[in-house]
């Protein structure tokens, strides 16, 4: 079985989406300042396709039979749009990572990220507190002051 014009027009469309969007147009590529700090981008990608068609048949009289092997003509579109809207950056140094966003109303990855941040103080806290009550249990002291 042959491919429909429809499939040929889907295919392109989809094709030519796929060469415009890939993961560095999501996160992007790295950006080390002067002082040390990486600055990653992050935008938000938006993106849409629509194809359709048609297939023309001529009008024949009773008379007049259609041949099935006979190719009927096709018209037919594709169109895609896309929107790449930045949403803040990543900036990773001084061992911390924060999230700087363009627009206010995006708190929603920033509260992640925050909550991540204090995620990860609490289990550094939690091992050093760890390490600590092990150091006081294994030095226990004698009557007369000594340590052992």
């Amino acid at each position: 079985m042959t491919e429909h014009p429809i499939e040929g027009l889907m295919k392109t469309t989809m094709n030519s989406l796929k060469e415009m969007v890939d993961v560095n147009t999501i996160i992007g590529d790295p950006v080390q300042s002067p002082d040390g700090l990486v600055i990653i981008p992050v935008s938000k990608i938006c993106f849409g396709f629509a194809s359709g068609g048609t297939e023309f048949s001529e009008i024949k009289s009773n008379k007049d039979s259609i041949d099935s092997n006979e190719k009927l003509p096709f018209g037919g579109g594709s169109g895609a749009g896309i929107s790449v809207q930045p949403v803040g950056f990543i900036v990773v140094g001084n061992n911390q990572i924060k999230l700087l966003t363009v627009d206010e109303g995006n708190t929603a990855l920033s509260s992640l990220f925050d909550f991540m941040g204090k995620i990860t103080d609490n289990i550094q806290e939690a091992i050093s507190k760890d390490k600590t009550d092990k150091n006081k249990s294994t030095n226990i002291e004698n009557k007369d002051g000594s340590i052992h």
